[in-house]
């Protein structure tokens, strides 16, 4: 064993000696019975003239090594995961985690500053006469209270969704159980409430799932709110001067005017309406949106789209058909979508079967399907900074930070949001301190996430390597 040892040694010194001459001195003297070559006697000219003759083969090599793809995705990681995400706020309203309430949706301000939740349940069962809350908190504020939120607003019914205003930082829109819409000004404590929908025919008779604030078409500055639902519509909403939000467009998912590029089921109460569960909008073109669906299939939809919708529902406005392609379904109903901030084909979506897809606008099947779950995953979001980063939230309690770069397989970071594994149920990147990540879960807790540079400064070629992805489509 002495032996087999001291060769050991002795070759790797010996190497190491010809670089450094003041380290081999030291080495030599005490390993001179074994008998080392000192590091003079290196014939450099002979050294020289082989290292000239397999220059060429070397190169050529290395050539061929820079275009294989054998170690994709592969990269040495320095970085412990405690440092690459920690935990910088643990956020909850006690009042409303004592009735049980679960945080149903999160939102960012337009400075960045102000995060905001929704209070509602997620589960089945009739809660919509139930009292919730909108809660927000000023994370900039000197003497930040985590229990003690800046605004509390109190809601007849629970809210599940929440969206704030693109650029007054203190409105916030909320769809609740009970169909309605709201906006608050979360500025006027005593009187927050802005606008409502009221409970009208064009209200929706489903729960609200989403809320998007839209740009006007010709007026950059004003905004209308679109809303999402289970009863099939897709709705535009406007403030007007009384306080109600009137309805300026709508739209009507209806299954027979689905575009056949996928095989549907028929609904089993043979119902014709399609409930819309999730919806993204382009960042490349203001009229596109991908709608997800409670069959499990992405719809692309357009703002643009004409003919009408073969409907019933009573409404003000004539309701309009927006689907425009049908993309292969997810093994449940989908909960979350997220379009691409830098490439106008590529958006992700995450449901009740476990799995984020990858698609590309201009085919139906995923270019790529991850299972991440073994329960449902309620949310999934692009990166506003890096291209090849998303985020997921699952039903067993965590936050998953994937690096497309590092990983097309498994996730960079999987973040333990809730000890108990209760779900979380939403998140959301910060656009503005691009290092924050909220995540709200069952237990009524917001969680505000710090990101290393690793996950907010873009690498080299990942632009690229984006597009190479969303290229992968078309062959």
């Amino acid at each position: 064993m002495k032996s087999c040892q001291t060769a050991s040694i002795v070759t790797a010194d010996a190497s190491a000696q010809v670089r450094n001459h003041a380290d081999a001195q030291v080495q030599t003297e005490a390993l001179e019975p074994v008998g080392v070559q000192p590091p003079s006697r290196c014939d450099i000219p002979r050294l020289a003239a082989f290292l000239r003759r397999v220059e060429a083969m070397v190169i050529q090599e290395l050539n061929k090594n820079w275009q294989s793809h054998a170690f994709d995705g592969f990269e040495v990681n320095w970085t412990e995961q405690q440092q690459m995400v920690s935990c910088l706020h643990t956020l909850g309203y006690p009042p409303a985690q004592a009735r049980g309430l679960h945080v149903t949706g999160i939102s960012w301000n337009s400075t960045g500053s102000v995060v905001a939740c929704a209070y509602g349940r997620v589960d089945h069962g009739d809660w919509s006469m139930l009292k919730s809350f909108v809660c927000a908190w000023n994370l900039d504020r000197r003497g930040l209270s985590p229990q003690q939120p800046s605004a509390v607003v109190e809601v007849p019914s629970a809210v599940l969704c929440l969206a704030f205003h693109p650029t007054q930082p203190s409105h916030v829109a909320g769809g609740l159980y009970s169909g309605e819409v709201l906006v608050w000004d979360l500025s006027r404590p005593e009187d927050p409430l802005l606008w409502r929908t009221g409970l009208t025919d064009d209200t929706h008779t489903d729960p609200v799932s989403q809320v998007v604030w839209l740009p006007e078409p010709g007026h950059s500055h004003r905004f209308q709110v679109l809303s999402v639902a289970t009863d099939g519509k897709v709705l535009l909403w406007q403030g007007i001067g009384t306080g109600q939000l009137q309805l300026t467009e709508g739209f009507a998912l209806v299954t027979q005017q689905l575009p056949r590029s996928t095989k549907l089921k028929k609904h089993p109460r043979g119902e014709t309406e399609v409930g819309a569960t999730a919806v993204a909008f382009s960042s490349f073109d203001p009229r596109l949106f991908i709608l997800g669906t409670e069959g499990g299939f992405p719809l692309k939809c357009s703002l643009a789209a004409g003919e009408a919708a073969l409907t019933r529902m009573p409404s003000s406005v004539p309701l309009r058909a927006p689907a425009q392609f049908t993309f292969s379904p997810h093994g449940g109903p989908i909960y979350s979508v997220s379009c691409s901030p830098f490439h106008r084909n590529l958006f992700l979506s995450a449901g009740t079967d476990g799995h984020v897809h990858l698609y590309s606008m201009l085919q139906a099947p995923p270019l790529t399907s991850l299972q991440l779950s073994l329960k449902y995953l309620f949310a999934v979001r692009w990166s506003p900074v890096r291209p090849l980063v998303f985020a997921a939230a699952s039903g067993e309690g965590d936050v998953q930070l994937f690096d497309l770069q590092k990983s097309s397989q498994k996730p960079t970071v999987s973040i333990k949001q809730t000890q108990d594994e209760s779900p979380v149920y939403c998140l959301e990147f910060n656009s503005q301190q691009t290092q924050l990540l909220a995540a709200g879960d069952a237990q009524g807790t917001v969680k505000v996430w710090q990101l290393s540079t690793e996950f907010t400064e873009q690498g080299p070629r990942e632009a690229e390597d984006l597009d190479r992805l969303a290229a992968e489509v078309a062959t």
